[in-house]
C-alpha cells in the first residue's frame, strides 16, 4: 500500500511491511520510488531484486532541532499535524495527541514560531511573491492604482469614476435595492401565492446584487477606477487608435481585460501596417525603388512643406498691408522685437481702458489647421492655435461622451480664464461643434 496523500505518511518497510519509525534507512542507489528499510531488516542484510546489502544508504531521522533547541524536527511535524487535526486553539487536545509536550508548551511554541515570528512571516511572504512572479505571464496587466482621487459627490470626476467612493471602497450602484425587502416578513399563515411573491422579490434582489458584483468586477479588472490615469495610458496610441479605444470601451465588459487589450493592440498594429503600406505606395507612385532614394524623397518633401508654410505666412503679411492701421501696428511690433523690447501696442477702447491688441498668429504652429472663424477667435481671445485645438478636442470629446455639455463642465475641463472659456464655449456652440446639455 502506498501513501494516502497525507504529507506525514511514509511508505512501509520494504522488508517486513511494518510502519516505519525513526530512525530508519533509505537506500541511496535504489529508487524512485525510495527503497526504505526498518533497522531490523537493515541489520539482517535484507536484499530484494536490484537492492543489495552493500549499497550505500542514508539514515533518516528528525531528531535534531530546527526552530527551538528543546524541540526536534519530528516534534515540530507532530505539532503541525496535531494542530491540523484538532484545530487552532484546542491546545489540550494538541498536547494529548503529541504526548511529549504540555498544553502550555505547545501553545507558547506555536504562537512564538508560527504566528508572531517575523522571520517566518517574511519567508512565507517571499514564497508568495515568488509564486506570483511565476504567474506574471498570465496575470492581468493592469496594476492597482495609487490612492484614488476623492472627488465631491455627483461631480463630473465622480461620474467618470463610476460613482466610486474611496472612503467606502464601493460604488454608487443601485443603492436602494434593499428597500424592496424592508417590509417583507415570512410568516406561517402566508398563502401560497403570497409566499411565492415574496420569494420572487428576494430573487429579484439577488439578481441586483449579482449585477452590482458584475459591475465592480469589470471596473476592478480593467483598472477603470482612476479614469484620468487610464486615459493617460491611452494617449500612447495614435489619434485614430485613441478614437477606436473610446468607441470600443463599451465592449470591454464582454471581452475581459487581457482579450480587450489584445484587441486594441491588434488594431494599433493594423493601423501601423496600413500607414506603412500607404507610405510604400507613395514611394512606388513616385518611381522610387529603394530606401536610399526614399530618404532623399522624404527630405525634399519636408523642404517643400516648409516652403509652402513660408508662402502662407507671406500671404498673411500681405493682408496686413491692405489695412494701414494693422500694417502700422505690425511694423511697430516688429521694430520693438528687433530692438529687444517687449512689444506692447495698446489700442484705446471706448471704456477708456487699455486692451491688448489681437494676437498675431503669424508663424505660430497649428495656424494652418484653423479656419477663418477659428483664426479670428484665437486673435481676439489671444489664444495660441495649439492650445485652442487641445481645448476644442477636450470639449468635443466630453460632449460626445455626455451627450451634451454645460458651461460649468467646460470650465472644469479647461483651467484658464473663465471669460476666455465662455468665449470658446459660445463659439463651439454657435459653430455646431458641441451642444448644450
Amino acid at each position: 500500500f502506498g501513501s494516502t496523500g497525507d504529507p506525514f505518511d511514509k511508505p512501509p518497510c520494504r522488508g517486513c511491511s511494518s510502519y516505519l519509525t525513526e530512525p530508519y534507512v533509505k537506500c541511496a542507489e535504489c529508487g524512485p520510488p525510495p527503497f526504505l528499510l526498518c533497522l531490523q531488516c537493515f541489520t539482517r542484510g535484507f536484499e530484494y531484486k536490484k537492492h543489495q546489502s552493500d549499497h550505500t544508504y542514508e539514515i533518516m531521522t528528525s531528531d535534531f532541532p530546527v526552530l527551538d533547541p528543546n524541540w526536534t524536527a519530528q516534534e515540530e511535524m507532530a505539532l503541525l499535524e496535531a494542530v491540523m487535526d484538532c484545530g487552532f486553539g484546542n491546545w489540550q487536545d494538541v498536547a494529548n495527541q503529541m504526548c511529549t509536550k504540555s498544553k502550555e508548551e505547545c501553545e507558547k511554541h506555536y504562537m512564538k514560531h508560527f504566528i508572531n515570528n517575523p522571520l517566518f512571516a517574511s519567508t512565507l511572504l517571499n514564497l508568495k511573491q515568488a509564486e506570483e512572479a511565476q504567474q506574471n505571464e498570465t496575470a492581468i496587466p493592469f496594476h492597482p492604482a495609487d490612492d484614488p482621487p476623492r472627488p465631491t459627490f455627483d461631480s463630473l470626476l465622480s461620474r467618470d469614476m463610476a460613482g466610486y467612493m474611496p472612503a467606502r471602497a464601493d460604488f454608487e450602484f443601485d443603492n436602494y435595492a434593499e428597500w424592496d425587502l424592508r417590509d417583507i416578513d415570512f410568516v406561517e399563515d402566508d398563502s401560497d401565492i403570497l409566499h411565492a411573491l415574496k420569494i420572487a422579490v428576494v430573487d429579484i434582489y439577488h439578481s441586483r446584487l449579482k449585477e452590482r458584483q458584475r459591475r465592480k468586477k469589470i471596473i476592478r479588472d480593467h483598472g477603470l477606477i482612476n479614469l484620468r490615469k487610464f486615459q493617460i495610458l491611452e494617449r500612447r496610441y495614435p489619434k485614430e487608435v485613441q478614437d477606436l479605444y473610446e468607441s470600443m470601451r463599451r465592449f470591454a465588459r464582454i471581452l475581459g481585460p487581457v482579450e480587450h487589450d489584445k484587441f486594441i493592440e491588434s488594431h494599433a498594429l493594423e493601423f501601423e501596417l496600413r500607414r506603412e503600406i500607404k507610405r510604400l505606395q507613395e514611394y512606388r507612385a513616385a518611381g522610387i525603388t529603394n530606401f536610399c532614394s526614399a530618404r532623399t524623397y522624404d527630405n525634399l518633401k519636408r523642404s517643400r512643406e516648409e516652403e509652402r508654410l513660408k508662402r502662407t505666412m507671406l500671404s498673411e503679411v500681405l493682408q496686413y498691408i491692405q489695412d494701414s492701421s494693422a500694417c502700422q501696428q505690425w511694423l511697430s511690433r516688429q521694430a520693438d522685437i528687433d530692438s529687444g523690447l517687449t512689444p506692447t501696442v495698446p489700442v484705446p477702447s471706448n471704456s477708456g481702458k487699455r486692451s491688448a491688441p489681437p494676437l498675431n498668429l503669424t508663424g505660430l504652429p497649428g495656424t494652418e489647421k484653423l479656419n477663418e472663424k477659428e483664426k479670428e477667435l484665437c486673435q481676439m481671445v489671444r489664444l495660441v492655435p495649439g492650445a485652442y485645438l487641445e481645448y476644442k478636442a477636450a470639449l468635443v470629446n466630453e460632449c460626445n461622451k455626455q451627450g451634451g455639455l454645460r458651461l460649468a463642465q467646460a470650465r472644469a475641463l479647461i483651467k484658464i480664464d473663465v471669460n476666455k472659456t465662455r468665449k470658446i464655449y459660445d463659439f463651439l456652440i454657435r459653430e455646431g461643434y458641441i451642444t448644450k446639455a
